[in-house]
């Protein structure tokens, strides 16, 4: 079992939001210590604060703080508002089309380990992950910044107004 992309920052978000304390902190700034798209992760925030997990704070000196106690967070309850569902397999899902749902006993086994995978992680709260604000420093600005995939340059040709020869990009300066 694989939690998405989206889960994964929920908890780091949430992690973020516990290491300042009552110090609100910037989607920017969860944004350039993990590396990921503010984008993404204005998502995420809208997620966790209508999942009453973050309160979001208006104005110039607003930004994002935890709306309850870490130690009241169970990390089982933000994995179950960020996944989009728990199918495992096709006869979890809407739509299934197994032919062999109503003899399997493959279906009862997985879904008592999706319930156990849930019920483990209701065992702990945010408290028992958060990190010391220090660690995150580490990722923040002076730390070098992610590799990026590589430029790539068009390659399409392009004709040169003082003939008619097809012209490369890298040549037509």
């Amino acid at each position: 079992m694989r939690l998405t992309s989206f889960s994964d920052y929920a908890l780091r978000m949430l992690m973020f939001a516990a290491s300042s304390g009552e110090t609100s902190f910037t989607i920017e700034a969860a944004s350039r210590s993990f590396g990921v798209s503010r984008t993404h992760l204005n998502k995420v925030a809208n997620t966790l604060t209508r999942g009453g997990f973050l309160t979001a704070i208006r104005g110039r000196s607003g930004g994002l703080v935890l709306a309850r106690p870490a130690e009241t967070i169970r990390i089982g309850d933000v994995v179950r508002l960020t996944e989009p569902d728990f199918a495992v397999v096709e006869c979890f899902a809407t739509g299934n089309q197994c032919v062999l749902t109503r003899a399997c006993k493959l279906s009862g086994m997985l879904g008592e380990a999706i319930a156990s995978f849930l019920s483990t992680l209701d065992r702990y709260t945010l408290a028992d992950i958060v990190l010391a604000p220090t660690a995150f420093a580490a990722f923040l600005p002076d730390a070098p910044p992610r590799a990026r995939r590589p430029y790539r340059r068009k390659t399409e040709t392009m004709l040169d107004p003082r003939d008619t020869a097809p012209v490369s990009p890298e040549t037509a300066s």
